[in-house]
């Protein structure tokens, strides 16, 4: 069994067990979040799709960890100008574990 979820502008494919990394939610560690915006759920040779999302089906998470993505580096160059901009970012996220999809 499996459901493809929408957090944080994102898709994920997720089925029990899974542990993924998904946008900062504002959960402390060891709480339980709820995902209604469940776009599809299979089991065994069932298949549910939303319009846009499936009614009465949500997956439950417990929040695992918060912490920070790896640096990226900006660069903005611009030949023959001298121009050189460099910048960089750390995204915040959450480490979640699904434990149901109901």
């Amino acid at each position: 069994m499996y459901a493809v979820i929408k957090t944080g502008g994102k898709q994920y494919k997720v089925s029990a067990g899974d542990k993924l990394r998904i946008e900062k939610l504002n959960a402390a560690e060891g709480d339980t979040v709820a995902f209604d915006k469940v776009l599809l759920v299979r089991a065994d040779d069932r298949v549910e799709t939303g319009k846009p999302y499936v009614e009465g089906r949500k997956v439950v998470a417990r929040v695992i960890a918060h912490g920070r993505h790896k640096k990226i580096n900006i660069l903005k160059f611009k030949r023959r100008k001298h121009h050189m901009k460099r910048q960089g970012h750390r995204q915040y996220y959450t480490e979640v574990e699904i434990t149901d999809i109901s």
